[in-house]
């Protein structure tokens, strides 16, 4: 589904990119909905896709096109982010959300277990999901980030400090109904492409900002980012390595985790590592090294692709499932 303000001429700049048909839906939850894009029959369990943080759906825009045809694939907006609804006002983010928005939405489809696929902050999470729940996962994939940082006490409560008075500035501003900045689109992707230190390229910004923006009412000509600004305060889980190095004990099932080289590790290499070399005693843990930034995935899909699906055509069993929609 394309949205009216998207800007034609920069989404020929992507020529290589071909669009797959989805359908865009909503699942319900508490306090609203979970926007997402399913890709492929609606009568199989899907392949799941979640996004890093302050990205969206958009993020597997260009990958989806790739993955196997007979295999569903159901990219959501997490909470705050994209077209999905935002968590009441009073409340905080946090990175548990969304283990719960994982068993939301197996609840909500009925399924016993479920198949992940994150990417960045949700690469993380789905490590945590299944160590947290091995019994409740067919196979996970991770993109980039392997597991949570660990931070020194020191900057955890300097974090805590800053986090805690920009979340009171911010709710502050929802009160007040305070107008966001706007800029033409051509401004609006370069700040974002800046924003995100270049990672993503210029001419793929707009599969992110065609669910974060949106035209000011007044003068359509200028954007807006419409995410909820409370996710930048987002409260990340904060485990000590003791934590990390059971949960990667726990998993059990096919996982696939995927290193971009022009990435940080996002935390102490030796620290990755011995996680790493637990992960590894798992014969059913592929671990691969790919040329590219932390949006690799979205840059260059076909690296990534060929590798999750000769991952999936080994462990993947097609699955019937009610047809919920």
């Amino acid at each position: 589904m394309k949205s009216i303000y998207i800007n034609e001429n920069l989404r020929q700049l992507c020529c290589d990119w071909k669009e797959t048909k989805h359908e865009e839906i909503q699942i319900p939850v508490p306090w609203g909905h979970i926007a997402g894009k399913w890709y492929g029959p609606k009568d199989i369990k899907p392949l799941v896709g979640l996004h890093g943080w302050q990205d969206n759906a958009g993020t597997f825009d260009t990958l989806a096109p790739y993955l196997p045809k007979h295999l569903p694939f159901l990219a959501v907006d997490m909470p705050g982010h994209g077209l999905s609804s935002w968590l009441p006002q009073g409340t905080h983010y946090h990175s548990l959300d969304l283990l719960v928005l994982i068993r939301l939405l197996m609840e909500q489809y009925k399924w016993d277990k479920i198949s992940l696929l994150g990417h960045s902050m949700s690469s993380k999470n789905v490590f945590v999901f299944a160590g947290l729940f091995p019994d409740k996962v067919d196979l996970i994939i991770g993109l980039d980030c392997l597991k949570p940082l660990i931070h020194p006490a020191t900057k955890i409560i300097s974090k805590a400090v800053e986090r805690l008075e920009n979340s009171l500035k911010t709710a502050k501003q929802l009160r007040d109904r305070s107008q966001p900045p706007a800029y033409d689109w051509n401004q609006l992707v370069q700040r974002f492409h800046d924003g995100v230190d270049k990672s993503i390229n210029l001419d793929a910004c707009k599969f992110i900002l065609e669910r974060n923006t949106k035209p000011l009412q007044r003068d359509p000509s200028k954007y807006y980012f419409s995410r909820d600004n409370r996710i930048k305060n987002w409260v990340f889980h904060s485990f000590p390595q003791s934590v990390h190095v059971e949960l990667a004990k726990r998993i059990k099932c096919p996982y696939l985790f995927i290193k971009a080289t022009q990435s940080p590790y996002f935390g102490s290499k030796k620290y990755y590592d011995e996680v790493l070399d637990i992960l590894k005693q798992n014969p059913k843990f592929e671990y691969h090294i790919v040329e590219g930034t932390h949006h690799v995935h979205l840059n260059e899909p076909k690296k990534v692709a060929d590798i999750v699906n000769s991952f999936l055509s080994t462990h993947t069993q097609i699955e019937a499932i009610e047809n919920l929609s």
